[in-house]
């Protein structure tokens, strides 16, 4: 049966490049003439070693890690790491203290877990919306934090960090979960990475962590074992069955990625897609309008309202969008309004598809 065209703009699960699903396709059943699926084989044989070693060593090139950095593959997605940090990284200070930038919904949620396990410190003043990445002259940073913590691309905001922080010699940790190999990044700068697999990546069921090794071993006694950063590293991220299938389809993924120019041609091609919906958005006379700062305007996840929040239109742009096979653009229940998802795997011609409806949409209202 041929598969009918969509154009996915879903903020993940998202879109998976079509040769990545043809190759899954054809290896499903019978998985390089062993006679059996990645689905089915022991995560303990040699060929799902090879799949696993081969997943590690594509993202070690891709991103240049450094070799004094581990590279683990965990469970329970990212809000499993907003207890697995400060599990493993609030202790490496006795005072266990750790500092947060609060720009958006997830790393709301991240520093709430983290108040679990220690005194959590919100580095700058409450913001009133979340629509910018505050000014870092108001942050106020505690020099005897543990760790430094923030979200680079919060995706029901769609606000993104066009910079790294400068933490004054503190551990950094990044959520790189929505923006994850969209643009060139310097592991060296960090002190821990992690990133659902979900959005750039691949399939659900995998998450990264990029740790650097020095900071392996301080855990708190509390910490369940498969989150336990040593002990995962040390049984190359199969102390328990890890998600075999998932961390198969990134490797493909990262595959595609390498093929493809690696995260310099990506981040060229995410700019080009944001500035086709950010320029229709710009000059629609306020019929479109982004409620984000232009400096925090995130090239993975655009928000926008639409005639200042009329939701029978946004509704009416959302089903027209959707009956021309333009899928999941409305916008997180918790904000509302329109979202527009541009991850990896979506093209720049399925991007100008959507850039058309919106200003043959715009025309039709006027």
């Amino acid at each position: 049966m041929e598969r009918k065209q969509t154009i996915n703009f879903g903020a993940g699960p998202a879109k998976i490049p079509p040769a990545v699903l043809l190759e899954a396709q054809k290896e499903l059943v019978n998985y390089k003439g062993l006679g059996m699926s990645v689905l089915e084989m022991s995560h303990r044989s040699s060929d799902f070693t090879k799949i696993l070693n081969t997943a590690e060593n594509l993202l070690r090139e891709i991103l240049n890690v450094p070799e004094n950095y581990k590279v683990i593959f965990l469970q329970g997605g990212g809000s499993g790491q907003f207890s697995g940090v400060p599990l493993n990284l609030i202790g490496l200070k006795e005072d266990r203290h750790a500092d947060y930038v609060v720009t958006g919904t997830w790393s709301a949620k991240a520093a709430k877990e983290a108040e679990k396990y220690g005194k959590i410190n919100i580095v700058h003043p409450k913001l009133d919306s979340y629509t910018k990445v505050p000014d870092p002259s108001s942050w106020e940073l505690n020099p005897s934090a543990s760790y430094v913590y923030y979200c680079c691309n919060e995706t029901v905001h769609g606000v993104e960090f066009n910079f790294i922080p400068d933490t004054k010699g503190v551990v950094l940790v990044c959520d790189m979960s929505s923006n994850f190999l969209s643009r060139p990044v310097d592991v060296s700068k960090f002190g821990l990475i992690f990133a659902g697999a979900q959005k750039n990546i691949g399939c659900a069921g995998v998450t990264v962590v990029i740790v650097r090794e020095d900071l392996l071993g301080k855990v708190l006694k509390e910490c369940p074992v498969v989150l336990d950063y040593k002990v995962q590293a040390g049984n190359n991220s199969m102390y328990n069955t890890p998600p075999c299938f998932s961390i198969y389809i990134m490797g493909l993924v990262l595959e595609w990625i390498k093929n493809n120019g690696g995260t310099d041609a990506m981040e060229k091609l995410n700019r080009e897609k944001s500035s086709l919906i950010y320029d229709i958005i710009n000059e629609s006379n306020g019929f479109y309008r982004c409620p984000v700062d232009v400096k925090s305007r995130s090239r993975m996840n655009v928000t926008l309202r639409i005639k200042h929040g009329d939701e029978a239109l946004e509704k009416k742009f959302v089903d027209e969008a959707s009956k021309l096979g333009m899928i999941s653009l409305k916008g997180h229940r918790s904000v509302g309004g329109i979202r527009v998802s541009l991850y990896n795997a979506v093209t720049v011609e399925e991007t100008r598809t959507l850039a058309d409806f919106m200003k043959q949409f715009m025309k039709a209202q006027n």
